[in-house]
This record gives C-alpha cells, structure tokens and sequence, in this order.
C-alpha cells in the first residue's frame, strides 16, 4: 500500500466474485453453514444472512455471546467478523479461526448477498 501512496495511486479495489466466493464458502464454510433456508447443520443457516441480525435464525442454539451481540451482518460486520470470529465476538461458539484472504472474504460476502 505504501507504494501506491508513495506514487500515487490507491490500491486496487477487491474484486467482490460471487462465483469465487461460492468456491471460498464450499472449501471453508460449507461444513458447518447451509446456505438452504432453515436448514441448519453445526452452525445457522446462511440464507439471508447479509443484513440479518445476529442470533435470529430460527431453530438454531446460539451462545449468549452472538444472540446479545447486537451486530448485524453487514458486508463490513461480516468481513470483520469472517477475519477473526472470536475477536469481533468474544464468546462465540464458532471454531474457525478466520479467513485471512481479504479477496477471498469479499469474494464470499458477495455469494452469500446472493442467497436471499
């Protein structure tokens, strides 16, 4: 990033691929999380979750910690969030530990903004 300041250009801009990003969620997510409405596996449903509240998928065993959150799963929420679970939700019962790929994270927003 220095670079491109120092000659001054902004870095490139994440390229949000849905396709991509549904590649992403099957290697990583899709162990745990459906992307079926109310079909909940080890972890909710992810139908609609793009601009849900947390904790609110019903039938599903939330920790204290995400149902009292008060977050809505915003793409910047969810990036945060898909980076280091536990720190933007201390508490949380999910076990992953992130994913680091910042393209990679876009690219799964941009999937999960599909399924609605």
């Amino acid at each position: 990033m220095a670079l491109f300041t120092a000659v001054g250009l902004r870095s490139p801009a994440l390229a949000q691929d849905a396709t991509a990003g549904e590649h992403v969620f099957n290697r990583y997510c899709s162990i745990c999380h459906s992307v079926q409405p109310q079909r909940n596996i080890i972890g909710p449903s992810l139908f609609g979750v793009v601009g849900r509240h947390s904790g609110q998928v019903p039938g599903f065993r939330y920790s204290e910690a995400n149902r009292s959150s008060g977050l809505t799963w915003d793409p910047a929420t969810l990036d945060r969030y898909l980076a280091n679970p536990r720190q933007v939700v201390p508490g949380t019962l999910m076990t992953f530990t992130g994913l680091k790929d910042a393209e990679q994270r876009s690219d799964v927003i941009a999937f999960l903004a599909t399924r609605h």
